[in-house]
Parts: C-alpha cells; sequence; structure tokens
C-alpha cells in the first residue's frame, strides 16, 4: 500500500497547530523533524522544545486529495508554512532500517552487534543490541564516547548505575565487561522495555540487572554513567551528583562542547569534572568523588 506524506516547513511557533490540523483532518501519524540540523539545548524538563525550522509531515492513504487538503488549511497556517506532497512507496520499514544498522566496534575487543546478526568476532566483548523504542545503538557520537571511556574504567568488579539507560546499552556493556551488579532508571517505560529485552538477549538475569522507572531505590556505587541531555543532568544534579561512592567515578555525556561550563559549575558541590574526549562538538565528563 502506498501513502501520501503531506508536509508543512513552518517554525517552532505553528508547529504544535499543524500537527494537530493534520491530526484533524485524517492523518494516520504525524511526525515532527528538524529541518536545519539544529541541536536542541533542553533547559526545562516540563517542556517539550521544538527545532526552529521544523518539518510536519501527516500521513495520509494514498488516495486522499491533495488539493481538498490544501484548500482547507487555515490561513494563518498557510501563511507561516510551505506545503509539500509526495506519495511514499509501501516498504517494511523496519527490515529496511535493519540493514542499515551493522555491528559497530569500539575497542580491538568490544563490539556492539545488531541481535538479529553473528558477531564479526566471536571472541571480543560483544554486546547484542535491538534498541526497539529507546534511544541508544551505539553509533550516535554521545554513546560512543560513554561507551569507550567505560571501557577504560574497568568496570570489572564494581557497582554501575546507568541514569537514563534508555536501550541499556552502557549498564549492559559494563556488566559483559566484568561489572559486579548494575541499576538503569529511564523515565520511559518503553526503555525499560527495551533493557529487560536487552539484558535477557545477552544472558545477564535481573538480578545483574535491575532497571525501573525514577523512584525506583538506588545505591551508591563506584561507577555512575548518564548520557542524557545537558538540561536534564543540570537538573538532576543533586540525584546524580549523590549517587558516586566517596573515591567513585562519574561519566556525563550528551553535552555540547558550549554546555561544559554551566554542567562543570552544576556539579561542583560533589565533584570536579573535566573534559575526558571530545567526538563532532559532543564531550563526556569525567569526575572522581573526592
Amino acid at each position: 500500500m502506498s501513502w501520501l506524506q503531506f508536509r508543512l516547513d513552518t517554525g517552532a511557533d505553528l508547529a504544535p497547530a499543524c500537527e494537530d490540523w493534520l491530526l484533524e483532518q485524517g492523518a494516520v501519524a504525524v511526525t515532527l523533524q528538524d529541518n536545519a540540523d539544529q541541536p536542541l539545548f533542553d533547559k526545562d524538563l516540563e517542556k517539550a522544545p521544538l527545532w526552529r525550522e521544523t518539518g510536519v509531515t501527516g500521513l495520509f492513504p494514498a488516495n486522499t486529495d491533495i488539493a481538498t487538503l490544501e484548500a482547507a488549511l487555515p490561513p494563518q497556517l498557510k501563511a507561516g508554512s510551505r506545503v509539500h506532497a509526495d506519495i511514499l512507496e509501501d516498504k517494511d520499514w523496519e527490515r529496511e532500517w535493519m540493514q542499515h544498522y551493522q555491528p559497530q566496534q569500539y575497542s580491538p575487543d568490544l563490539w556492539v552487534v545488531p541481535s538479529w546478526l553473528s558477531p564479526p568476532d566471536p571472541d571480543a566483548v560483544n554486546i547484542l543490541l535491538d534498541p526497539g523504542l529507546a534511544f541508544g545503538t551505539g553509533t550516535h557520537p554521545t554513546t560512543s564516547l560513554c561507551l569507550r571511556h567505560l571501557q577504560k574504567l574497568q568496570p570489572a568488579g564494581k557497582h554501575l548505575i546507568d541514569y537514563g539507560c534508555g536501550s541499556g546499552l552502557l549498564a549492559i556493556a559494563g556488566l559483559l565487561l566484568g561489572a559486579r551488579q548494575a541499576w538503569g532508571i529511564d523515565t520511559d517505560p518503553q526503555a525499560v522495555q527495551a533493557s529487560h529485552d536487552n539484558a535477557r538477549r545477552n544472558d545477564i538475569t535481573e538480578q545483574q540487572f535491575q532497571v525501573g522507572l525514577p523512584g525506583m531505590a538506588l545505591p551508591q556505587a563506584e561507577l555512575v554513567v548518564a548520557n542524557i541531555l545537558a538540561g536534564p543532568l543540570q537538573q538532576l544534579a543533586p540525584v546524580i551528583g549523590e549517587l558516586p561512592l566517596p573515591g567513585g567515578e562519574l561519566l556525563l555525556s550528551g553535552i555540547l562542547e558550549e554546555q561544559v561550563d554551566d554542567l562543570v559549575a552544576s556539579y561542583q558541590p560533589w565533584l570536579a569534572l573535566t573534559i575526558a574526549e571530545q567526538q563532532e562538538g559532543w564531550v563526556v565528563l569525567y569526575g572522581r568523588k573526592p
């Protein structure tokens, strides 16, 4: 079955109204995307920020009349948007995505391998992963920075907390590298489920890796990682800053270079943070609690 894509290129102020209008017209799905490669500086956890230039796309059955949709577009939205319409040929989108997700190597003996593929190096540490609906495939610079530094910190024998665990990738990596026990926290129930599923794929028990929503009791640990974004990391500083044991280590990622000073200041009451590495404008911060 083919589909009609009806897209409105607009600004952040009109994007919510465009989304509502497309749903009112019968769109079976609506997606919003960045039209200008603009990072989001999310200062407030309670707000969902939008890109300055946003593409809002509604998906309709292919026999939907384009002229009728254009005629129904309210004047305010028409004046503030550019309209595009095209036919989207049907595909098996899950298989299409799977074709482009390949094993990734992060060190000579550390790989992230899609769960439906065979490890290129069976003797290496192979993290079998299916992200599902959660963030964290290992391909984004923030995640790869964390993975590399997690291995450098030699997690063997340590307790590990992954705050904002997403797919569970970092906690599972730590366990496969020898961590004694891990805890994962995420605000998204889909991420909690994805972490459980990926743990099972890697023969990790629920006792080894406990995952839950915020509010789950957490111990202090020798190693704490948080790969989120700068805004939430700042707001969560009083929570995350308390999690490392004295002498424990903290890795923070999801931070742009220009956000470093604010993050360092936010965590100063608990420990001093420094830049461990940079990649494509992103940094990972490292600190050891006194």
